[in-house]
């Protein structure tokens, strides 16, 4: 799933006719940078949520025919939070029956992270002996936001909010697996932070976490889209 319902305020003036995953760098929009990795990497149903301008979402992309992957939108009236939005997309991304996992990224961020490498998490997220209910993928703390987000253990994985002797503080990139029982007590239509829910998971022993040490942005402001931009222009991006 990629998430693309946020209105981008922080973008301003350049969302204020144009949703932010469709705001280009390089030579393609930023949500054709996961598209075409996701399709690299064998994924070949994407689900996309949008609110803000989402039609003009679906028009740009259409059933994702020409990206090799089949395209499902889930639309909102109003943004509905992260948690929330996945949520409400739930028949879209799994089977009631079979309560398997998937992947989730953001639409506004640039990442390196080959998609591939979760295969084996979601292995495990499926497994009968499985116990987790998230796996984030973390990265170096930007300039931006100094502080991090959550600790993480490097040789168990595990993830929590105070850490500890041998523990990081990283930042959460905005890919992550989950697990749909996550999300059980959230009612369709209902608007959640993703946050609390890590929160509470964690405090269980029940999210882990991996640090990737590649190129990743989060393109939260014009100057950040004009400097990858940039980058891009001068590096084009490498297949993996």
């Amino acid at each position: 799933m990629l998430l693309a319902a946020g209105k981008g305020t922080r973008m301003r003036p350049l969302t204020d006719d144009l949703p932010k995953p469709l705001l280009r760098a390089g030579n393609k929009m930023l949500i054709e940078y996961h598209l075409e990795k996701l399709a690299r990497s064998g994924f070949a149903d994407i689900v996309i949520n949008h609110a803000y301008l989402g039609s003009m979402i679906e028009s740009a992309l259409g059933d994702g025919s020409r990206y090799g992957v089949t395209i499902h939108y889930s639309a909102e009236q109003e943004g509905l939070e992260t948690a929330g939005g996945i949520a409400n997309a739930l028949p879209l991304l799994t089977d009631t029956a079979c309560q398997r996992p998937f992947v989730v990224a953001n639409a506004d961020i640039f990442c390196q992270l080959d998609f591939a490498s979760l295969y084996p998490v979601l292995e495990q997220m499926n497994s009968t002996a499985n116990s987790l209910l998230a796996h984030l993928i973390l990265v170096d703390n930007p300039a931006h936001h100094s502080e991090g987000d959550f600790w993480l253990h490097p040789q168990s994985g595990q993830l929590s909010q105070s850490g500890g002797t041998g523990w990081s503080k990283l930042t959460f990139s905005g890919i992550g697996v989950y697990h749909p029982l996550l999300f059980r007590d959230i009612a369709p239509g209902r608007s959640q932070k993703l946050a609390p829910l890590l929160r509470e998971a964690m405090d269980g022993g029940k999210v882990s976490g991996a640090y990737f040490a590649g190129t990743w942005m989060d393109i939260g402001t014009p100057e950040r889209l004009r400097e990858l931009d940039a980058s891009l222009n001068c590096h084009p991006v490498r297949e993996i």
